[in-house]
């Protein structure tokens, strides 16, 4: 990476559950300090609303989020590309982090799995925030 402020690229096949809340976690952590992006190889038509609901609980607002399709320049235009779980693979590029996170699937289940599912990704996205800015 470089001096620059570092950029994150979550992916998930549908972009409305896991790749959603993992973003926003980031962005409720580390502000403006790291460049957030996350998108799907086959976006949803709106975000799952437990997802939703479960990061509230959380006190994140994701209700205005939308899916959106992954593209090669998301990928150019990230440091570090997360896929999470979800068979989902990026385009390969020199210089770019590449980490699978195995995360169950929010999608079709009720709000107490998908709290576990948003507990687990703000544990991971708090490890990722200490390496990217560390001090």
């Amino acid at each position: 990476m470089s001096d620059a402020k570092p950029s994150v690229l979550f992916v998930c096949v549908h972009n409305a559950g896991r790749s959603q809340m993992a973003a926003a976690w980031l962005t409720h952590l580390a502000g403006d300090r790291v460049e957030v992006r996350s998108a799907g190889s086959a976006p949803a038509g709106s975000i799952n609303p437990a997802a939703v609901e479960a990061m509230r609980e959380a006190g994140i607002d994701m209700s205005a989020r939308t899916p959106k399709i992954l593209t090669v320049e998301a990928v150019q235009a990230s440091d570090v590309c997360i896929t999470m779980g979800c068979g989902d693979t990026c385009p390969v590029f020199p210089g770019k982090r590449y980490l699978d996170w195995k995360l169950e699937d929010p999608a079709g289940q009720g709000i107490d799995a998908v709290r576990r599912i948003r507990d687990e990704i703000e544990t991971r996205v708090r490890g990722l925030v200490n390496e990217l800015l560390p001090g």
